[in-house]
């Protein structure tokens, strides 16, 4: 549990949260040297700049609509600061509504799906952006004060909120927005959403920086630099990183086997049950126990590259290595496996009972897997990667013909000297070697 806890924190806290504390200590009012002031000046307008770039040449709405949204923040806030003795009316309401929309926007960014700037929807938003600033505009006409009264009134004691310039609408605001990132970095571990997590404190942050000299617009700087890095993690994930599993993909598999040499073994890993499941109770139950099986597969092959590459199958690559040299691993994925207690809660929910800490229901229904392994490596300099990924998936295919649950290596021979298919692999039962 402690463990779980730690990865989650740490999978929140990097790049962003680093991100936020580096620029809090940095940041800090005549924390600079003279050196430093002019580039850190420039800064803001560099993220501004590659940011809109990177959104632009991926495609990404979401990238170029928070800068948008941050530039025209820290342009309102440079302009009506958030204190001051001589805060006018008009002042009061820009602030109050530029604070309120802010994190809405950010979240609003974060749930709808994203289009392309082309698009009718794309370009609907962009000018829903743009046409904010006429609003606030609008809002600080005298006509117009009951209504813009009600962003900057109080609704609950002011005891609680006096130690913020932010008004209490754009508090809950805040509040509201931190909340529903968390969920969907619960629910989706995108780097994305813990990103957004952080630029909101940093926006936070910057609707308080003048009460200390600060400047707002670094804060706003900091808000977008964290959306753009944790934007460039995301994007590498999913160009990378296998959509369901999270363990690297198709790509990642194309680049490692560019590099594995001469010398090399390859395992085709597949779990028995998994089609048995998928036609008894659905893709989605067959969907749950993948994923989970997956990342355990990673962990126990210490050093190993493992990949999805197909829809069922795993597949690790062990450059330098022989077959032989591979079998205790992949002995250790096969009894790792086998020892998770997977159960079946109502139609489609899988759940884990991890070393035996919750009782299954009654009506609970045991989900038992193990795996197939078949594994081949380069026996000589003529064995090609076809050769051997072949002879690996014919061993996997033995495995599973004879029940399941163990390990096969298949001998990579070259085609005219391979007479049948029945000797091209041997059973390595639990404990053989």
């Amino acid at each position: 549990m402690l463990s779980l806890l730690w990865k989650s924190f740490l999978a929140v806290f990097f790049p962003g949260g680093l991100i936020f504390v580096t620029a809090i200590g940095f940041l800090r009012p005549q924390g600079l040297p003279t050196w430093l002031q002019q580039p850190i000046a420039a800064l803001p307008y560099l993220v501004l700049t590659f940011g809109l770039i990177f959104g632009w040449y991926f495609a990404s709405s979401r990238m170029i609509l928070s800068l948008l949204v941050l530039a025209l923040a820290d342009r309102a806030l440079v302009l009506f600061p958030a204190i001051g003795t001589d805060q006018t009316a008009v002042s009061q309401t820009i602030v109050a509504m530029t604070a309120f929309l802010a994190p809405l926007n950010l979240l609003a960014f974060s749930i709808i799906r994203e289009d392309s700037r082309s698009t009718f929807r794309g370009v609907t938003r962009v000018g829903l952006v743009l046409a904010q600033p006429f609003l606030l505009l609008w809002l600080c006409l005298t006509d117009q004060h009951d209504l813009a009264s009600s962003f900057t009134g109080e609704y609950i004691p002011s005891l609680y909120t006096e130690w913020t310039p932010i008004p209490q609408p754009a508090l809950f605001a805040f509040a509201t927005a931190l909340l529903l990132h968390f969920i969907r970095f619960i629910l989706h571990r995108d780097p994305r959403e813990g990103g957004a997590i952080w630029a909101l404190f940093a926006v936070f942050v910057a609707y308080h920086t003048s009460r200390s000299g600060w400047q707002p617009t670094n804060f706003f700087m900091t808000a977008g630099l964290i959306l753009f890095v944790t934007s460039l993690q995301s994007f590498y994930q999913q160009t990378y990183r296998d959509e369901l599993t999270g363990i690297p993909g198709c790509l990642a598999y194309a680049e490692a086997i560019g590099q594995l040499g001469k010398r090399f073994s390859i395992a085709v890993i597949s779990i028995d049950q998994l089609t048995q499941y998928a036609n008894t109770h659905g893709k989605s139950v067959s969907e749950q126990i993948l994923k989970r099986v997956a990342p355990r597969v990673q962990a126990a092959c210490t050093e190993r590259q493992v990949f999805r590459t197909t829809g069922e199958e795993l597949t690790v690559l062990f450059p330098g290595k022989s077959a032989t040299e591979t079998l205790m691993t992949l002995e250790t994925v096969r009894k790792t496996i086998a020892t998770i207690d997977l159960f079946l809660r109502g139609r489609d929910r899988v759940w884990e009972n991890q070393r035996g800490t919750k009782k299954a229901g009654s009506r609970d229904q045991a989900l038992p897997i193990t795996l197939s392994i078949g594994v081949a490596g380069t026996l000589s300099d003529s064995a090609t990667l076809s050769l051997v990924i072949k002879s690996a998936y014919r061993a996997l295919y033995e495995a599973k013909g004879i029940g399941g649950n163990v390990i096969k290596r298949g001998l990579t021979l070259p085609e005219h000297t391979r007479r049948s298919d029945s000797n091209s692999g041997r059973i390595i039962a639990s404990g053989e070697y």
